[in-house]
């Protein structure tokens, strides 16, 4: 049996290695896509047997995208799953969205949005019926629970909702599901030592929608579950 192919950005680190972990030790083939070196992390999943490959990326450089899948390319011809892990939060809580500095918004747009998209972009077409493509957004992108703090991060990720929902929309008739998945608030170098949960819990949703390919698509979930106050 052939096996199965994900793709998880930000994967040298945090949430995204521990769903890079899970899924191989589920028997996929991962592809460790990151802007930091993943050479160490994909020489210890295979010294463990299983199977992964390190490929640079860099979400704010469309070039870096570009040279991403034709390196892909030369190895697979398809792909299962993509998970769009990959982000930043260049602002903080305390910021008003008054004092919102632009530059900090276009290169949180760049990374967290424009990437995500190109990256859906070139998978798509190597996806089959029941491919899965999942996008970790955050509650702070929820509109039915918007408050203050960090605004240029909250309004990427409400934007990447957005986006969840025109690429389900688009893809459906292909039988490729999109999803967006919140983590909940994790310990990482972005959620901080304070966070109740485990980057394996953040990474459960993830991992279980990749796995399972349960039939959702176009949703919103936190802990395998939609969530319940919508988008």
């Amino acid at each position: 049996m052939t096996k199965k192919i994900a793709i998880v950005t930000g994967a040298n680190r945090g949430i995204g290695e521990a769903t890079a972990f899970e899924l191989c030790q589920n028997g996929m083939t991962v592809i460790l896509a990151s802007r930091t070196d993943a050479g160490e992390f994909e020489k210890t999943l295979k010294e463990e047997g299983f199977d992964a490959k390190y490929i640079p990326l860099d979400l704010e450089d469309l070039s870096s995208i570009k040279n991403f899948f034709e390196e892909f390319k030369k190895s697979y011809e398809n792909l299962d799953v993509l998970v769009n892990n990959a982000a930043v939060m260049l602002d903080d809580y305390s910021d008003s969205i008054f004092d919102l500095d632009y530059s900090v918004l276009y290169k949180t747009f760049d990374i967290n949005l424009r990437g995500q998209i190109e990256m859906i972009k070139n998978a798509a077409p190597l996806m089959k019926d029941g491919g899965q493509i999942i996008n970790l957004s955050s509650g702070a992108g929820q509109l039915s629970d918007m408050q203050s703090g960090f605004p240029a991060y909250r309004i990427s990720k409400t934007a990447l909702n957005a986006v969840t929902r025109i690429f389900h929309t688009e893809l459906k008739d292909k039988g490729i599901k999109v999803n967006s998945v919140c983590p909940g608030w994790v310990k990482t170098r972005m959620g901080g030592e304070s966070a109740p949960r485990t980057t394996e819990q953040g990474a459960a949703t993830s991992v279980w929608l990749a796995l399972k390919n349960p039939g959702y698509s176009g949703e919103f979930m936190r802990d395998k579950d939609l969530i319940k106050d919508g988008w």
